[in-house]
């Protein structure tokens, strides 16, 4: 079994012990320490299979310390075993600061492994932040309380002077504010491999939300909006002859056709659809492919935004 980890100053003893166990992802143990805060014991995936035993606050999650180092194979119930005799014994409660290269760092091997390319700490707001045309930002933090198991999520912050509350918000909400699939899928799927064996936090719901917008039909439409307003604008096209094209026909009283614009000006966000205040970033793959290749002349590949 891996040995505590020793610490050169000693943090402040706890007045108050309460240890219990969880379902897995959920802390190995609490305590409350004597300025109040309560403290939780938690465990997170290392490098090569190690897993890191943590002692951080609660509440925030910060001021992280790292109580063991577990080798990958060092059986799972090594960590209640510490977890227990580090918060039973307030007179030698004593770990040193959680450091970057903990996280990199292989106990059976001795050496440091490449750190992967990836959020480091999801939950600090040192976090990269994404900025769409409104202002508002977007980042990826954990939400959950009590006992509940963290959730590593995508949140949408207002601009400071709207004086609004952040909230979560789905991949798809944040790729379709900023009209543009990176670098939030990158960042979302960089965050995935991080955590996938985090037992600490969990990341069920951004899998699913990943594998929804990669398997999607509906696609950001920004591509072919660009493609449509070039051609009307350089090759002496209308959008009544696109839409004409699309089989999007209209006749007035006198029984002129002309085409119909407003559908295609919804297809490609620059109307917004019934009932809504603004249009819409997403279009069908089925349509875009029409409006490419019969309203336009061109390969619906030209219009896709990767």
């Amino acid at each position: 079994m891996s040995a505590i980890t020793q610490e050169r100053r000693r943090p402040r003893q706890a007045t108050r012990v309460r240890v219990r166990r969880e379902r897995p992802g959920g802390a190995l143990g609490r305590y409350t320490d004597d300025s109040g805060e309560p403290r939780e014991i938690v465990c997170r995936a290392g490098a090569n299979g190690s897993r890191l035993v943590i002692d951080r606050l609660a509440t925030t999650r910060g001021d992280e310390r790292l109580v063991a180092h577990l080798a990958a194979d060092e059986p799972a119930e090594n960590a209640d075993i510490i977890t227990s005799l580090y918060v039973a014994d307030t007179e030698g409660r004593h770990c040193r600061r959680l450091q970057p290269d903990d996280l990199t760092y292989d106990p059976s091997s001795g050496r440091t492994t490449d750190p992967a390319p990836a959020l480091e700490q999801p939950s600090e707001t040192r976090e990269e932040q994404l900025i769409d045309a409104r202002g508002y930002t977007y980042s990826l933090h954990t939400t959950g309380k009590g006992s509940s198991i963290p959730e590593l999520r995508w949140h949408s912050h207002p601009p400071s002077s709207s004086g609004g509350d952040p909230e979560i918000v789905s991949l798809r909400h944040v790729i379709g504010n900023l009209e543009s699939y990176e670098p939030a899928r990158v960042l979302t799927a960089r965050a995935l491999a991080t955590h996938d064996r985090d037992d600490a936090m969990s990341v069920c719901v951004l899998r699913a939300e990943l594998h929804r917008i990669n398997a999607s039909r509906i696609v950001l439409n920004r591509g072919l909006r660009e493609a449509v307003l070039a051609a009307v604008n350089t090759r002496g096209l209308s959008m009544s002859e696109i839409a004409i094209r699309c089989d999007r026909v209209k006749r007035d009283s006198n029984g002129t056709p002309s085409g119909e614009t407003s559908w295609l000006g919804r297809r490609i966000g620059l109307l917004p659809e019934g009932g809504k205040s603004a249009p819409t970033p997403w279009v069908s793959s089925e349509v875009l492919a029409l409006v490419a290749r019969r309203g336009l002349g061109i390969a619906p590949r030209d219009v896709e935004l990767d």
